[in-house]
């Protein structure tokens, strides 16, 4: 059997000293070896065989912090794990102790095509870490060849669809990477996300050095609910893009793991496009989308085909696997005025549910690492800007 660990590793703006990647925020020569070494350590605690890393501004820094993490590898085996010296060296726990560190590791990073480089002004991509390496060259979806369109639907007692409006998405606001790693004699397909903050999106008038919703002296409480509509709907056709690639890998029957940075619960509505629609209990007792009469509903056998035809494509989450096989429910990846959630996600098809009899694996464990997230209502919060704000989620993986 193969055994492997999949992790998600939102590591916060992540670039070099004295780079202003957004307005007026940069890092210091030494405020940046403080957050590269605390990174490297967080990286070495993982030791995961796949991370997908999302707010990385460029590829050098992180390249660096990998690097430093396989050096305390190595030092932390020289001093923990015997040689065969030792009659002793063959001990199981010395296996558990071992870290493996990314010399052989491969590195994919997805720039952000929005990012121009100007200071202040700079755009964070994603990446994804695989000591197995990667079968074909991992793809990077953010520009729509073709625009997403989304019409709604028109109103009774309106005259047509141009009366009902639409929604055109271009490009995405943070890049999808999508990736086939070799796992054993499987080969599973990766997405990692970072969809659209639930800051609210204002727009600045033309000559003007700031948007009137940003000035909270004269408070606009109808123009920042508009903001954050235009996020809400923003992550949620980005949400779609994504679920339109895994529903391609999965009808052409690759296995997929979903991972990243949602910007929702894992009930919100973005997380649900993601993972695909619930089956519903007994299509027998629905009315039928040709009915003519009020007892034209779907046969059993309709009923069987539907449900499975739906389950076929539905991801699950790993973190509610682990809550419904442990019995615990205190997963949360981020706190900010009071509000605990989980907006990183790792989400599994059900190649992995253990419900499936033609699983090809299981989710053994999942950890998750947030003794660092400091609650935003605290007084301290603010100058904790150096750690990540989320914390990070490993699903630890054995196939059959």
């Amino acid at each position: 059997m193969t055994e492997f660990t999949i992790a998600s590793f939102n590591v916060k703006n992540l670039i070099g000293p004295d780079k202003e990647y957004y307005e007026f925020q940069t890092y210091t020569p030494e405020e940046y070896a403080w957050k590269e070494d605390w990174l490297a350590d967080q990286l070495l605690t993982l030791d995961a065989d796949i991370i997908g890393f999302q707010e990385i501004f460029e590829e050098a820094p992180l390249r660096t912090v990998i690097d430093e993490a396989s050096r305390r590898a190595e030092v932390l085996n020289a001093a923990s794990v015997p040689d065969r010296s030792k009659r002793y060296h063959r001990k199981v726990i010395f296996r558990k102790l071992a870290a493996t560190g990314y010399a052989d590791a491969s590195l994919a990073y997805a720039p952000n095509s929005a990012d121009t480089g100007e200071p202040g002004k700079r755009r964070p991509g994603v990446a994804i870490l695989s000591r197995m390496g990667f079968a074909g060259t991992p793809e990077v979806i953010q520009d729509l060849a073709q625009p997403l369109v989304i019409p709604f639907q028109p109103l009774r007692g309106l005259d047509g669809e141009a009366e009902a409006g639409h929604f055109t998405l271009r490009r995405l606001s943070r890049p999808i990477l999508k990736a086939r790693i070799p796992v054993g004699e499987q080969t599973v397909t990766v997405f990692n996300c970072h969809l659209k903050s639930k800051l609210g999106e204002y727009i600045k008038p033309a000559g003007a050095d700031f948007a009137p919703e940003a000035d909270l002296t004269r408070y606009d409480p109808v123009g920042r609910a508009l903001g954050s509509m235009r996020a809400a709907l923003r992550r949620m056709a980005e949400a779609w893009v994504l679920r339109t690639e895994i529903v391609a890998e999965l009808r052409a029957g690759h296995p997929v793991m979903v991972l990243g940075d949602f910007n929702d619960g894992e009930h919100a509505t973005a997380s649900e496009i993601i993972a695909g629609e619930v089956p519903f209990k007994n299509y027998q007792w629905m009315l039928r989308h040709d009915a003519h009469t009020r007892d034209d509903r779907y046969t059993a056998e309709e009923s069987r085909q539907i449900t499975e035809d739906v389950e076929a494509v539905r991801l699950h989450s790993a973190e509610k696997l682990f809550v419904r096989k442990s019995l615990r429910d205190m997963v949360y990846t981020s706190a900010f005025g009071g509000v605990y959630e989980s907006i990183d996600q790792i989400y599994l098809s059900r190649h992995f549910h253990p419900d499936f009899d033609a699983r090809i694996g299981d989710m053994e464990y999942f950890s998750v690492f947030n003794d660092h997230i400091t609650d935003g209502s605290h007084p301290e919060a603010p100058y904790n800007k150096l750690a990540s704000d989320h914390g990070q989620i490993m699903a630890h993986m054995r196939l059959r």
